[in-house]
Formats: C-alpha cells, sequence, structure tokens
C-alpha cells in the first residue's frame, strides 16, 4: 500500500481521472500530448480532482485500452510507464507516466484533426503557432536564435559587440569568433543571434519600449507620461539604453550617519540590469508585433517580455530556487555570460530577490514578483521610497495650493493647478482636509454649492 500525498510528490504535474473515458479519448489523451510536449507529467485513473480515491475495477483492462489509444492516435509514440498501486484506503489506482520527450511536437491525432497540446496551468490546451514553432525546433534540436538569417557577416556592422568584447574580454573578435559563438555559420550567414547583435538590427520585433507613467496606472495624471524611449538595434546598446532609462526616472534618497551616509534607491540597481538582461535574452523572438515593455509607475517598476516558462509552467506556481535554467536563446545567453552581464546560469530570478534585499529598509513586502502566462512573462519591482516620495510630494502640492489660494480661488483653478482630472478625488485628497484643518475657508460659507463660490487662504 502506498500513500497519495507520496505519489504526487513524485510527480512533476498530474491530471485526475475518476475513470477511464474510453468513448472521450481525447479527454485525457491531449494531456498525453502536452506532458511529452513539455516536462512530462502522469495521469493519475481512479481519483478525483479533490484527490479523493475513488479506485478502478479492471486495472489490466484499463492499462490495455491505453496503451492501445496512445499507440494510435498520439504521434510520435512518447515514453510511457503503467503503475498500479494500492492505495492506504484499499483502492486500486493507476499512474501513467508520460515522460519529457526527444522527438517533439507530439501531435493528439484522430477525428481528422493534427493537434499539439502543451500544459498552462493545470490545463492541457492547443499550443498556439509560436509555442509550436518552438516545439519543432526543439525536437530538431535548434533555438530561434540559431536559425540561418539572409544576412551576410559583412552586409552588417557590429562595432558596439566588438568595442564590449574589447572592453570586458581584452579581446578582439574575428570571423572564427563568430562561427564558434554561434553568430554566424561557417559560410558566413548570419543567425538571428548574429543579426540581433548587429549594430542595425532589421528585425523590427527587436525593441525595448520604456515609459515612465504618470500615477499608479496608465490612465496617467497630469500628464500620460512623463517620459517615454523607444530603444532598437544591437541587443547590447538596447540593454544599457533601458537601463540608463529607469536609472534616469528613479530617484536616490539618502541619510546621513555620524560617519557615513545611507543610500536609498527606489529600486536595486543590480537586479533591474538583471531584469532587463533576462528579459531580452529570454524573450519569445517569434512573437511577431511584441516589443519588451519597461513601465515605470510611482509605486512600481514592471518589466514585461513576450514568452512565457520555455516549460510551459507558471512562474507564480513554482518555487524559485527549483526552477532549472532553460534557455530559451542560449546564443545570447552565452554572449550576454561572456560579457559578465548575467551570472552562472539560472540564477537570474534569485539574483534579483537576493540584490532587492540588501536595499535599506527591506522587508518582505518589498520582494520582486514574478508572473507569466502562457505566452508574458512579467517581473514587478515595488518602488521602496513610494510611500516617502508620495507624502513629500503631497505635502508639497499641499503648501502649494495654500500660497495659490492668497487670491480667492475657484474649485476648478485650484484642481488645475495640482493638474488632477478627478473632481472627486481632489475634493477628497485635498480641499475637504484643507477646510477641515482650516486652513481654507469658503468666501461664502452659507453657499456652497454655488458656481461663483471661491476658497481663500486663511
Amino acid at each position: 500500500m502506498i500513500s497519495v500525498e507520496k505519489l504526487l510528490t513524485e510527480l512533476t504535474d498530474c491530471d485526475f481521472k475518476e475513470m477511464l473515458e474510453v468513448r472521450k479519448p481525447k479527454s485525457w489523451l491531449k494531456s498525453v500530448s502536452a506532458f511529452a510536449n513539455e516536462r512530462g507529467g502522469g495521469l493519475i485513473f481512479g481519483m478525483a480532482d479533490n484527490k479523493t480515491v475513488v479506485g478502478l475495477a479492471d486495472i489490466k483492462g484499463d492499462i490495455d485500452i491505453i496503451s492501445k489509444q496512445i499507440k494510435e492516435k498520439i504521434t510520435p509514440l512518447p515514453s510511457v510507464d503503467f503503475r498500479a498501486y494500492e492505495t492506504d484506503e484499499g483502492k486500486d489506482i493507476l499512474i501513467v507516466e508520460v515522460a519529457t520527450g526527444n522527438e517533439t511536437p507530439y501531435f493528439y491525432s484522430a477525428d481528422g484533426n493534427l493537434i499539439a497540446y502543451i500544459r498552462v496551468g493545470s490545463d492541457s490546451v492547443p499550443a498556439p503557432h509560436n509555442r509550436l514553432r518552438e516545439l519543432v525546433m526543439r525536437g530538431k534540436n535548434l533555438t530561434a536564435d540559431a536559425l540561418s538569417t539572409e544576412y551576410k557577416v559583412d552586409d552588417m556592422t557590429f562595432t558596439i559587440l566588438d568595442a564590449a568584447f574589447k572592453k570586458v574580454k581584452k579581446q578582439i573578435l574575428t570571423k572564427n569568433d563568430y562561427i564558434s559563438f554561434g553568430l554566424c555559420k561557417p559560410d558566413c550567414t548570419l543567425t538571428n543571434a548574429g543579426l540581433m547583435f548587429s549594430d542595425e538590427c532589421p528585425l523590427l520585433q527587436s525593441r525595448v519600449f520604456c515609459t515612465r507613467w504618470d500615477g499608479l496606472d496608465k490612465s496617467g495624471g497630469a500628464d500620460d507620461a512623463i517620459d517615454d524611449k523607444e530603444f532598437e538595434g544591437d541587443l547590447i546598446s538596447q540593454l544599457q539604453k533601458s537601463h540608463d532609462f529607469v536609472k534616469m526616472n528613479m530617484k536616490v534618497r539618502w541619510k546621513k550617519m555620524s560617519d557615513h551616509r545611507i543610500d536609498k534607491p527606489d529600486y536595486a540597481d543590480r537586479a533591474v540590469f538583471e531584469a532587463l538582461a533576462n528579459a531580452l535574452m529570454h524573450r519569445d523572438y517569434d512573437v511577431a508585433g511584441s516589443e519588451v515593455h519597461v513601465d515605470m509607475f510611482d509605486d512600481r517598476l514592471e518589466i514585461y517580455s513576450p514568452g512565457g516558462m520555455p516549460d510551459g509552467t507558471l512562474i507564480q506556481e513554482r518555487e524559485i530556487d527549483s526552477v532549472p535554467s532553460t534557455r530559451r536563446n542560449p546564443i545570447i545567453a552565452e554572449i550576454f555570460h561572456r560579457l559578465d552581464y548575467i551570472e552562472r546560469r539560472g540564477s537570474g530570478l534569485k539574483k534579483m530577490q537576493l540584490e532587492t534585499s540588501y536595499l535599506h529598509g527591506y522587508t518582505e513586502e518589498y520582494a520582486p514578483e514574478f508572473r507569466s502566462t502562457a505566452t508574458e512573462f512579467h517581473v514587478i519591482f515595488k518602488n521602496m521610497n513610494y510611500g516617502l516620495h508620495n507624502a513629500i510630494g503631497q505635502d508639497n502640492r499641499v503648501a502649494s495650493l495654500v500660497d495659490f489660494c492668497s487670491s480667492p480661488r475657484t474649485r476648478k483653478e485650484m484642481q488645475e493647478f495640482v493638474g488632477i482630472a478627478s473632481r472627486d478625488h481632489f475634493k477628497k485628497t485635498f480641499l475637504v482636509p484643507l477646510l477641515e484643518s482650516e486652513q481654507l475657508r469658503m468666501t461664502i460659507p452659507d453657499k456652497p454649492s454655488s458656481r461663483n463660490q471661491k476658497y481663500v487662504k486663511v
């Protein structure tokens, strides 16, 4: 006999089936396809979704049916292992364990359909076009950044890449280096990676959009955006310029001690750089019309990159320490590693957490957040000084508004002066507190609703 808990810990992912659906095999065969296409998993027959053991009456007969259906309707044939157990409750269950395949994509082939499935959370769904292309390339032991282009090395210039290697590695790159690094083929045809490190990369999706928004969301405050830039060209310049954009738009407060000074930046600089490097080297470049986005708000910094986790899992459901190093674009990652932009493989997310934890005043609530879907990856850094900035900005605007009302002003004039679009927000945040604290008074106290009502400094 074996406990259910022990069984579940042995599986990377699993689906529960109370019984074998003989007439609707697609309901479970799609999970076989998904497990083989990604990081493996198991189907547990005889157990409900709530982990209640129901049991199976004829395990041997079920194995024969499952084996036959997989052979007939999953192509190519994945590696499958059948394990029967009697649980502590004395009931029989069957685990069909599917190994990660090397011949991806594994298709469900029946009913006139040919569909490759992937896992999104706990569901098996048809692979979108870009993920299907990734699976095809993985089955051929290829990656998107290793594919050949129509450009030759001599067609492009690489002054930024060459200068970076000369500065960091004291190395002058030759064509043999470009070949050994995977930037071009032996015939000097550039790969996608080589093209993206060229000075004027022509790939439209290889760009970074950076925006400093006014407020806490993209609806804006007095202005929609305070600053915005678009960076294209080689990946090194994109990384450096987007990093400079963040540094220009964040603040560094400081606290004077008896014999030294404590810097209090909004964000950990090294953590931000690591996140930007990860976004550029792990993004899905097959997603046309989508770019890396860096969005700075008053209270947070968000970095978005196209493409979810390469293994189809959701990062918010994983333990960061256990996430394996899976590089979607290994050539780009290797160049970044050689230039000391990133540390050892697989340590990026942990590095962001660690660097942020070094900030003065850090608590767990300021830990970076990581979120992903099948097509997106987000890193969110919390502004360590948001409360301080907000209070100081509020105090300054309050003082300025009171001085502005040295001459009687209408509510509309006051609202425009502080740059707040919402009337209710202005009244709640400024007008009512100033009246209650008697810093302002109405010029016609008995007619507060009058259109001519004005307010004046006490």
